[in-house]
């Protein structure tokens, strides 16, 4: 009787038979990664929709509680203090509870302070329920931003930070746009009602998607988060960009804020609707900021936004002229500049801190919109002593001084 013979298993049977499991743990880390972009991008939009809402109907609100620009721009400084304000101890506080609790939990608050500014019945409530809304948006994304630092590699860490800005942008191109048609088919208290509705549709959304985190590492408490926040201005680079955070929002906040007055005046007289459409001017932002970790891969940090500053300032400098068509083309070249500066730095900020992410992204927050409140109380003495021009001079100022802290101070080699 013949030996049973051994049965025979060739190379390739046993690489069939091993390919599942790979194939299974790449389509999960996919499908995974594609969650946290779209979490990502969407928390961006739902936070940014409440921001500057305002701005396309600042003239409108100027005429109903009989404030001038200077006055009635404190709607827009309440919120960018708060958010200043509140970014560090967001940091803090997620550095011990953790990034998913804290983002989703913060985007259903958020809609609360928005709810109580559409039955707002003087310019005093509003701006106080403006400032109660930027306390709010901190735990959203700055937290998002040190997740994403976390949780993914550097480069694709750069590359979900743009399309968070992309979501970003876009939701500030909608809620003024939204705010504005609304303002005009119905009510400005409608509209900010409509907002809310949809902050709690995005929180919904990115509680089921955003993944629960794996990297995280718990601080040991509020102190210790709170001493590694400090250790984060012993960092010259994080300084630096800290500074560069400061100059980004100061010329957004200055620029889109009081071209709305411009606009609203002869020859132009333009309606909140129209002046909500103006913001159409976001999306070459929207579009650009998911090509960030391309730019920098082939240019560097330094180099890469050392251009895009140059651009801006030949942006703003073409609102100056006359047609409409000049001015809006003015803006689109501001509004994309300046979301590829912000994409660039705030990605350079969670790559750099190698501990405490979330605190060093808090303090970037913190700067930066310390600029905003800035450049709309400085943008409104400017726009009260001279006008536009004089607004267009403060800011290429300090589009100047932005250019010369990164020339001086960021590496000339970053890491990617």
């Amino acid at each position: 009787m013949a030996p049973a013979r051994k049965p025979m298993h060739s190379k390739a049977s046993f690489e069939t038979r091993s390919d599942p499991v790979p194939v299974k743990m790449i389509a999960a880390a996919g499908r995974r990664n594609l969650a946290i972009r779209v979490a990502a991008g969407l928390a961006g939009f739902c936070t940014f929709i409440n921001l500057y809402s305002p701005q396309a109907i600042l003239p409108l609100l100027s005429d109903e509680f009989g404030a001038g620009a200077k006055e009635i721009s404190a709607i827009m400084t309440a919120s960018t203090l708060a958010v200043a304000l509140m970014a560090p101890f967001s940091g803090t506080v997620s550095d011990v509870l953790g990034r998913k609790r804290v983002i989703v939990t913060a985007m259903v608050v958020l809609a609360i302070p928005t709810v109580f500014s559409a039955f707002a019945e003087s310019l005093h409530a509003l701006v106080i329920w403006r400032f109660v809304q930027g306390l709010v948006m901190p735990p959203i994304f700055a937290v998002t931003i040190a997740y994403l630092g976390e949780e993914l590699s550097a480069k694709e860490a750069t590359t979900v930070t743009g399309i968070y800005t992309s979501g970003a942008s876009l939701g500030g191109f909608t809620g003024r746009l939204l705010t504005g048609v609304l303002a005009d088919a119905v009510s400005w208290h409608f509209a900010f009602l409509c907002l809310a509705a949809m902050t709690v549709v995005g929180a919904g959304i990115v509680a089921v998607l955003l993944p629960r985190e794996r990297r995280f590492v718990k601080s040991e408490g509020l102190i210790a988060s709170g001493r590694q926040m400090l250790r984060h201005f012993r960092n010259p680079q994080l300084v630096a960009t800290y500074a560069v955070g400061f100059g980004v929002l100061f010329n957004f906040i200055a620029t889109f804020t009081f071209i709305s007055f411009r606009l609203a005046a002869p020859p132009y007289d333009l309606s909140p609707t129209l002046l909500g459409v103006i913001f159409v001017t976001y999306l070459s932002g929207t579009a650009a900021t998911p090509l960030t970790g391309r730019f920098v891969s082939r240019f560097g940090r330094r180099s890469f936004v050392l251009f895009v500053i140059a651009v801006w300032v030949l942006g703003i400098a073409l609102t100056m002229l006359g047609p409409l068509w000049v001015i809006l083309v003015g803006l689109s070249i501001c509004a994309c500049c300046g979301m590829l500066c912000q994409s660039v730095s705030t990605g350079y900020v969670a790559i750099t801190a190698q501990a405490g992410r979330s605190s060093a992204v808090g303090l970037y927050v913190t700067s930066f919109y310390l600029g905003g409140s800035f450049g709309a109380a400085i943008g409104g003495v400017a726009w009260t002593v001279a006008g536009w021009p004089a607004c267009v001079a403060m800011i290429a100022a300090m589009l100047a001084i932005m250019g010369a802290i990164v020339a001086i101070t960021w590496r000339r080699v970053q890491p990617q």
